[in-house]
This record gives structure tokens, C-alpha cells and sequence, in this order.
């Protein structure tokens, strides 16, 4: 990805979200609230980071996109207000868009399904995952 290319995804993605990452201090609270933290490649913290930075390009190819579980716990916890859930959101909404396809077929809700697992969580995450 070239440097004008991620400057404009940069661009994007901080339109989409509403986040302005320059406001993190880096004091790690958004990740260690984290409950996907042992599952992801990168944690909230990076994300912001990476995206002030402009590293977007192994954000957009990494599968701790798919691992956030959107509970905005890490907004939560934040004491800037930087909101690191809600630039994933738009990094994966940003993957999609680019990708093409479905991340998450119907099919495998059966491979996912758990009756603990609430309804309501298969249906945010065919919303989520499918275009």
C-alpha cells in the first residue's frame, strides 16, 4: 500500500469513526480491559497508535479486526475519550469495503453456534461480517 494510499485510508477511517487518536496517552488501559486481548494480534492501544501513525496496512490484513467483540469496553475504560472500539469498527467496515465478500457466511453459524452463545450475538455478527 503506498503512502498517499494509506494517508487516504487514514483519512477515512478517522471521518468514519470520529476518533482522534492524537488524544491517546498511551497508558494501556483500553487494552488490558480488553477481554479479546489474548486472541488479537494487536490490541486497542495498538490500533490507535497504528492508525495516528498511518500503519494501517497490517491493521487491514490482520484477523484482530474480526477478534474485537465490539463491547466497547475499552471505550469504557479510556480516560481521553479516544474510543479505540469504535476505529476498529471502521478499520474492519474500511477491510470489508476493500476485500469484497463476506467474512461470515450463514453456514457458519452452526460451525459457531453454542447454547450459551445469545441470539443476539449471531445476528450483530452476520450484521457485522456480511455486506
Amino acid at each position: 500500500m503506498s503512502l498517499k494510499n494509506n494517508e487516504n485510508l487514514r483519512d477515512e477511517v478517522l471521518r468514519m469513526s470520529g476518533v482522534n487518536p492524537r488524544k491517546c496517552m498511551r497508558c494501556g488501559k483500553c487494552s488490558a480491559t480488553c477481554p479479546s486481548y489474548d486472541e488479537m494480534e494487536y490490541h486497542p492501544h495498538q490500533f490507535v497508535y497504528m492508525v495516528e501513525t498511518g500503519d494501517i496496512g497490517p491493521l487491514m490484513n490482520s484477523q484482530s479486526l474480526y477478534k474485537c467483540l465490539s463491547c466497547f469496553a475499552c471505550v469504557d475504560r479510556c480516560p481521553r475519550e479516544v474510543e479505540p472500539a469504535k476505529l476498529v469498527e471502521a478499520l474492519r467496515l474500511a477491510a470489508e469495503r476493500r476485500q469484497g465478500g463476506d467474512h461470515m457466511t450463514p453456514g457458519m453459524i452452526t460451525e459457531l453456534w453454542n447454547e450459551d452463545l445469545p441470539q443476539q450475538a449471531v445476528v450483530s455478527a452476520m450484521r457485522k461480517y456480511k455486506k
